[in-house]
């Protein structure tokens, strides 16, 4: 049997659920009042962290309900929205309408613990590294192989990853570099995961909103990583993080670090781990939100990120002298010293 995400087949769970379940829908007006209190209420109803979160949504709401006017602007309402938004910090809760979209950057006052320009110097990528899809890959002169994968958006297939696995055979390692790639396709995220075990590995579970309440929720659903039916790696692998290593780099994570021969290093990943879901408001706005929590094997919650097996953070001398601490890291562990 082909492996095939799980998520994709939770989602059409979730989605079938929600039309069956007991989460009320009522008409709202579309005016300010109107998409202000459809907006609060399907968050109160259908957000699944505002009780692990220790938010009182019922005060956020009649805060910034003090805000709302009759007649006011699309503007001035949209702020306002973004205002309460803001209150969940959850990167995957966004308000879109046709001339903005909220947005959270949680990662504002974290180590950056990357540059880019230190990444393709001479020490690294350089400019003859190869280039599979959405990899890039090297042989590094310590004989390392090294992926950096800075977006799960990027379509990998198994062709890529079977040429990409067999080119790096010949290393002692790799390094997987997940640093600063946002999410993505879980799609992609399973695939390359399951490169790296033999066998059906329990990762996590997930559950789905089933009710307006806010601990309305179904039983666990277990999440298990099917191996790949191509080539798979056979020896140690470090995996790259840090806290712009989001949503489904998030669930990457959470799948790699119960893999044999996989040490994840630098970082606490950024987190980001409820299924997003998105409904629309009267005037035709739309709000995505996260709706199903995901946990890991433990039962416990990964949305504020996962912390590393190895703490590793890029120093200022390093930077100063063009050098990438965690990769430097990576490699002496890989190498065995």
């Amino acid at each position: 049997m082909k492996f095939k995400s799980i998520y994709t087949l939770l989602l059409v769970v979730f989605l079938l659920s929600s039309t069956t379940s007991c989460i009320r829908e009522e008409s709202y007006a579309n005016d300010p009042y109107g998409n202000f209190d459809q907006l609060w209420s399907i968050i109160d109803e259908r957000y699944c962290y505002l009780d692990y979160k220790d938010i009182d949504w019922d005060a956020v709401g009649a805060k910034y309900r003090k805000h709302v006017v009759e007649g006011m602007s699309n503007d001035n309402l949209f702020n306002v929205m973004d205002s309460m938004l803001y209150q969940l910090k959850d990167g995957h809760v966004n308000l879109s309408a046709s001339f903005n979209q909220t947005r959270y950057d949680f990662w504002s006052d974290s180590p950056r613990n990357f540059v880019e320009s230190i990444l393709e110097s001479d020490r690294y990528l350089g400019n003859d590294y190869r280039k599979a899809a959405g990899l890039k890959y090297k042989i590094l002169d310590d004989n390392i192989g090294y992926i950096y994968y800075g977006s799960f958006s990027y379509p990998i297939g198994d062709g890529n990853l079977d040429n990409v696995l067999s080119y790096l055979a010949v290393c002692k390692g790799i390094i997987i570099d997940v640093r600063q790639n946002g999410g993505g396709n879980l799609t992609y995220a399973d695939k390359f995961a399951a490169r790296f075990t033999n066998e059906k590995v329990l990762t996590g579970y997930i559950c789905h909103k089933n009710g307006p309440g806010h601990n309305d929720f179904s039983a666990p659903y277990p999440i298990h990583l099917e191996p790949s039916t191509s080539i798979r790696w056979q020896k140690s692998t470090v995996v790259l993080t840090n806290r712009h290593s989001y949503s489904a780099t998030n669930d990457f994570v959470c799948q790699m670090r119960n893999l044999p021969n996989v040490t994840i290093m630098g970082d606490k990943t950024g987190g980001g781990s409820g299924m997003p879901f998105t409904s629309e408001l009267p005037n035709g706005w739309s709000i995505r939100f996260s709706a199903s929590p995901h946990f890991d094997k433990d039962m416990q919650h990964t949305e504020f990120g996962i912390e590393p097996d190895i703490k590793v953070d890029m120093t200022k001398e390093d930077m100063y002298e063009g050098i990438d601490t965690m990769i430097e890291t990576a490699r002496e562990y890989l190498r065995g010293e």
